[in-house]
Order: structure tokens, then C-alpha cells, then sequence
């Protein structure tokens, strides 16, 4: 985000760049040397000092002025919205990376569950076999159990490190009492059309595009601007010292000049009306460019609401299929008490419940970052829609203390 800002901010140095064709340029010269002459034997050595200043006004440069002005504006603008979908790819990222730790916190503490569960399987097995009540196959299947429940808690721990340090690298802080609590869905349209519609209208890479467009209409403009005439007004004062040894007064000259100008372009060896091409074929580009932005953007839509309703009904069938599995379970361990059951079957519907659950899980992170992916695609994934407390970005204040800016190497912050 912050090399976002920055590219805006070198971007809003374009406008000063083209204001200045409005304004005077002035240049200051001055030689100092020494001349010897020999003239029919007859030697002559002087010093010569010579001093000017030229100061030169346009006044039309065939509009090329206004129109690179406009185009430079139309860039900042463009840019603006570059920054703010560098915002919300941000924004989006940190919201991934949220629910990326609740969700493998929640899978690290079920599988801690599951572990204890056949942990404590084991030992029941152990205690059977001991007392004649079982074989040392129900003791290896639930030592096996153990063993795949201890492999899959240190996968979910590899997981968790990993989303943790992703966190930290998206958000700059560690992850700390985290809540799944959001009303991020409030924010969301009521329709997939009404998402569509407003993704058109806001987002900010359509917006981009647009402008762009803009730019090179000016673009062509100011190219074109090269075949008409120019007029600007130049002034010279100059002072010049050539006096001869021995002799006074005479070889001092001063002068002053002012002049109006006017230049007509006749021929410039053809490469104006390649660049008047050029920019035409670039106003082409850029016009196909914002038909596929908003393609893109209509299919973002579509995909994140799809990849929404889908995780809401993945929530709805993992709620029912936990809530059998706890059944089932919960009958199969009552049948094993009195032989109906084995220790596999105990192990097969525990995995069942535990699958069920990491199922409810995912869905539940998948709902909220869909969610999320919706409000980005729409290009309401901003500052203002989320209701942010942090200091907050303004894109326009620079640009402001620049534009109008004649002179001066510093930039605003001091640098």
C-alpha cells in the first residue's frame, strides 16, 4: 500500500510537469577569456567579458499546454483508483489471512479432541484385551487410530504456523484474540444482479480503465498539437566587454532585445505524424481495456456470490451431517459396551465426526472470505463501507501541494 501511495504521489508530478509549458523560461550565460591578434605586425591582446540573461514567454503552443495538462490529470486520477484497488486487494488479503488462523486454530483443536478420543480408545483396548474381553487386533487398530490422529494434529500445527506468519506479514502484527464475530454480510447486496450492477458502476479498476481513455484522447490531442504553429515573446539583455589596453570607454556594449515569435511547422521529417498515429492506436488499446475490465469484473461477481451461496449451503449440510455424526458415534461406542460393535467401527464414525466437523469449519471461513470477496468485487471493500478507525489516507493532499508548485527540490514531507 505504501508503494502504491508513493507511485501516486510520483504520478501527481505530472501535472506541474505539463502546467509548465504555461510558464517563462529564463536562462543567464557568461564567458570570460583572453584574445591576442597579430594584424600586419601590429600585436592587439585583450580581455573579453561578455554577460546576457534571455527570458523567453510562450503563448501558444498549439494547445499542446491544456491538452497534456488534461492528460496528466486524467493519469492522477487513473492512479487514484489503482491505489484504491491496491487497498482493497490489501483489505481482502487481511481478511483471508483472519480467517485463515481461526479457521486452523479450530482444526488444531479438534484434532487435539480426536487425539484424546482415540488416545483414550487405546487405552480401553488395552484394558479389554487384558481382562479376555478383546484381541490384540482391536489393540493395533486403535493404536493405529492414534497414530493417524497425531499425524493430522501435526499437519493442522504446520497449518496454523503457516497462517500465522502469513498474519503477521499481511496485517504487520502477531495474531491475537481473534473473533469469527463479523457483520460483514450486511454490507452485501441483496442480488447477484445488484452486485454485477454496482461492480460496473464503483469498482475501482473500471474506474482506472475510464480514465485511462481519458488520457489518451488528450494524449492524441497534444501530439497532434505539434503541427500547429507556436507563439511565445523573448527577451535578452546582454553586456559586453572588449576593450583594448591603453584605451577607455568604446569597447563596452550593452543591449537590450524584445521580440514576438511566431513559428510555423512546415516539415519535421515525418516522425510528428507517427507519434499522432502512435497515440491513436494507444486510445484503441486503452477503449478494448475497459471492455475487459468490466468483463473481468462481471465475472468476479458472479464467481464470489456462486463461491458464497455455496459455502452457505456447505454450512447448512455440515451442521446436519455433525449433528448425525454425534449420533451415530454416540450409539456405535454403546453397542461396542455390549459386543455389537467393534473397536473399528468406533474408529471408522469417530472419523466420520471428526471429517464432519473440519467440514462445518471450512465452510464457516469460506462463507466469511466469500463474503469478503463479494463486497472487492463490487469495489466496496473500502475505508468508508467497513467503517475502519485507522488513520486514514488522503490521495488528494499531495497533489494539492504540488500542482501549483514553480520551484523547489523538496518534496512536501521534507525529503
Amino acid at each position: 500500500m505504501n508503494a502504491s501511495r508513493a507511485q501516486l504521489r510520483a504520478t501527481d508530478e505530472g501535472v506541474p510537469q505539463a502546467l509548465s509549458g504555461w510558464r517563462p523560461t529564463i536562462i543567464g550565460s557568461g564567458q570570460y577569456g583572453y584574445q591576442w591578434q597579430d594584424t600586419n605586425g601590429t600585436n592587439r591582446n585583450r580581455n573579453e567579458a561578455t554577460l546576457s540573461l534571455q527570458a523567453t514567454q510562450p503563448l501558444f503552443r498549439g494547445f499542446r499546454t491544456v491538452n497534456s495538462t488534461r492528460q496528466a490529470e486524467s493519469i492522477v486520477r487513473a492512479q487514484r483508483e489503482d491505489l484504491r484497488f491496491a487497498e482493497q486487494t490489501a483489505l481482502f488479503q487481511a481478511a483471508t489471512a483472519y480467517m485463515d488462523v481461526i479457521r486452523d486454530t479450530a482444526l488444531v483443536s479438534l484434532r487435539r479432541s480426536d487425539l484424546k478420543f482415540q488416545e483414550e480408545q487405546v487405552r480401553a483396548s488395552k484394558d479389554r484385551f487384558n481382562v479376555g474381553e478383546g484381541t490384540r487386533t482391536d489393540v493395533s487398530q486403535a493404536e493405529s487410530g492414534r497414530a493417524r490422529a497425531q499425524s493430522a494434529l501435526n499437519t493442522s500445527l504446520a497449518n496454523l504456523n503457516t497462517s500465522r506468519a502469513i498474519f503477521r506479514q499481511v496485517i504487520g502484527i502477531d495474531p491475537k484474540n481473534l473473533s469469527a464475530r463479523t457483520n460483514i454480510t450486511s454490507l452485501l447486496p441483496k442480488t447477484v444482479s445488484s452486485a454485477i450492477s454496482i461492480g460496473q458502476e464503483e469498482h475501482p479498476s473500471i474506474q482506472s480503465s475510464q480514465f485511462m481513455v481519458d488520457a489518451a484522447q488528450f494524449a492524441v490531442k497534444t501530439a497532434e498539437g505539434v503541427l500547429l504553429p507556436s507563439a511565445d515573446v523573448q527577451g535578452t539583455l546582454s553586456y559586453n566587454d572588449n576593450s583594448l589596453p591603453g584605451v577607455s570607454g568604446g569597447g563596452i556594449t550593452k543591449s537590450a532585445s524584445i521580440f514576438g515569435r511566431v513559428t510555423v511547422p512546415i516539415y519535421q521529417s515525418g516522425s510528428e505524424y507517427s507519434v499522432v498515429r502512435q497515440a491513436k492506436e494507444d486510445l484503441g488499446r486503452t477503449e478494448i481495456l475497459v471492455d475487459v475490465s468490466r468483463d473481468s469484473i462481471r465475472a468476479q461477481a458472479i464467481s464470489s456470490w456462486g463461491q458464497l451461496n455455496a459455502s452457505i449451503a456447505s454450512i447448512t449440510a455440515a451442521e446436519a451431517q455433525v449433528a448425525a455424526a454425534r449420533l451415530a458415534l454416540e450409539g456405535v461406542i454403546e453397542e461396542q459396551r455390549v459386543g455389537q460393535r467393534t473397536t473399528l467401527d468406533v474408529l471408522d464414525t469417530q472419523s466420520d465426526l471428526v471429517d464432519a466437523r473440519v467440514t462445518l469449519v471450512t465452510a464457516q471461513r469460506d462463507r466469511v472470505v466469500a463474503a469478503y470477496a463479494v463486497l472487492s468485487s463490487i469495489g466496496r471493500l473500502d475505508y468508508d463501507n467497513l467503517g475502519l478507525t485507522g488513520a486514514r489516507y488522503d490521495p488528494t493532499e499531495h497533489y494539492r501541494l504540488v500542482r501549483d508548485k514553480w520551484i523547489g527540490l523538496r518534496t512536501p514531507d521534507g525529503r
